[in-house]
């Protein structure tokens, strides 16, 4: 994220927090942040509020409507174990911020300020214009962290860790590495990497830049370049340039998209038909509800997917759990996607912390629980906080789709990080 963009969204949360505090004052009294009425917000003897944020419509197309499932069948089987320490989950259910900044704000805003919630999980989308406001309120905050907002704010945790490095910080390896298992090694291979022409686009080429490079590839092509806010009709002009940028103008061994599902359909699709017979990777096409249209099937057919959890594929007791939980409040066998793995580890690190932090449930005793934490062999690989709020946890695999179906190209393992410059 930009200074200027950090800026601009910590005044944006300044005045809100302002406005917060004021509306919240009885008699020039303000009332401390993770409080309500002298109680802790959102906790009674009998239940815990917790709400979400999710990009459930966007102006392409692209959703991350089953997010909010995934957390329900979480929050869920908690419920039905008996709850927190005795204490039901209330799930609010998420608030759709359609990846507007002002409504993902105004959302934080709303559960925080009117359903008084005492966290916030998940939190999925590609803006988090309220992360400011979350963390000085004091709201216990879990989502995807693939936003710099999951690295380094005190309240705010992502459930496979921080994605976006700092300085000092690490990268995670596993789609580098992963891609030089499939190619038999990277010496001698070349690399393009291609994002939207926007400020998660930009950093996520200097950060895969650096990645690609360490495990040895030669980077052929990186650019942001693709409108962020506007599908291109002509993929031409990225085809051509990307096809030309291999040693002595040639194709380059892999084409790595770090875009959305929209971009990479059609970027895909260009390049197949322009002869392309590389390797196609990227983080966001396991969904087997993609496959439906026999356009998309074709275009995303051999693409490799980065997934940073256990494929569905595996069958160990973690995942036959995820499935049956999926099932359950679904009140159906539903095509499953990442999505749903979003929610329901968010929830299931929020469950875990909070169940650690005892009878006594304050922002102060989660934080303190947070403080410390780990376990081994959930679907993300083994956790532990702080590290989460600077790094990633490291783990992840690569499935492939291959006739109308997904199988597993690379397993799930986890990756020796490298330091981030």
């Amino acid at each position: 994220m930009s200074r200027t963009l950090r800026t601009l969204a910590a005044a944006a949360a300044a005045l809100f927090l302002a406005t917060a505090c004021n509306s919240a004052s009885t008699g020039g009294t303000s009332v401390k942040p993770g409080a309500s009425g002298g109680t802790v917000r959102g906790v009674t003897a009998d239940t815990v509020r917790v709400g979400g944020i999710v990009s459930m419509t966007s102006a392409s197309g692209y959703s991350k409507k089953d997010t909010d499932l995934g957390a329900r069948a979480r929050y869920d089987r908690a419920n039905a174990e008996g709850g927190v320490n005795g204490r039901r989950i209330e799930y609010l259910g998420a608030e759709d911020d359609g990846q507007d900044p002002a409504r993902n704000l105004a959302a934080a805003r709303r559960l925080v300020q009117q359903e008084k919630v005492f966290a916030v999980a998940p939190m999925s989308s590609v803006t988090f214009a309220g992360a400011d406001f979350l963390d000085s309120q004091a709201v216990p905050t879990v989502g995807w962290g693939t936003l710099p907002s999951f690295c380094g704010p005190k309240h705010i945790y992502g459930f496979n860790g921080c994605l976006v490095p700092t300085p000092g910080g690490t990268l995670n390896q596993t789609w580098p590495e992963g891609l030089a298992t499939v190619l038999g090694g990277a010496k001698g291979r070349s690399v393009a990497l291609i994002a939207g022409d926007n400020d998660a686009g930009k950093f996520g080429i200097r950060t895969f830049t650096q990645g690609f490079k360490a495990a040895g590839f030669d980077l052929a092509y990186a650019k942001a370049a693709v409108p962020a806010g506007s599908l291109p009709s002509d993929w031409s002009a990225y085809t051509k340039e990307i096809l030309r940028s291999g040693p002595g103008g040639k194709a380059p061994d892999a084409v790595v998209s770090v875009m959305q599902t929209p971009y990479n359909i059609g970027l895909f699709t260009a390049l197949k038909r322009a002869g392309y017979e590389g390797v196609l990777s990227d983080p966001t096409d396991y969904d087997p509800g993609l496959l439906a249209k026999d356009a998309t099937r074709q275009a995303l057919d051999g693409v490799l997917v980065l997934l940073q959890f256990q494929p569905f594929e595996a069958d160990g007791p973690a995942m036959r759990q995820f499935k049956a939980d999926i099932r359950k409040a679904a009140g159906k066998e539903v095509p499953l996607n990442m999505h749903m793995m979003t929610g329901y580890m968010s929830a299931d690190l929020f469950l875990a912390v909070a169940a650690r932090a005892g009878k006594d449930l304050t922002v102060e005793s989660f934080q303190k629980a947070a403080n410390g934490f780990s376990d081994t062999g959930t679907l993300v690989g083994d956790r532990a906080e702080p590290k989460g709020q600077k790094e990633s946890f490291g783990c992840g695999a690569l499935v492939r789709l291959t006739g109308g179906r997904y199988e597993v190209a690379v397993p799930f393992r986890c990756y020796p990080p490298i330091p981030f410059r």
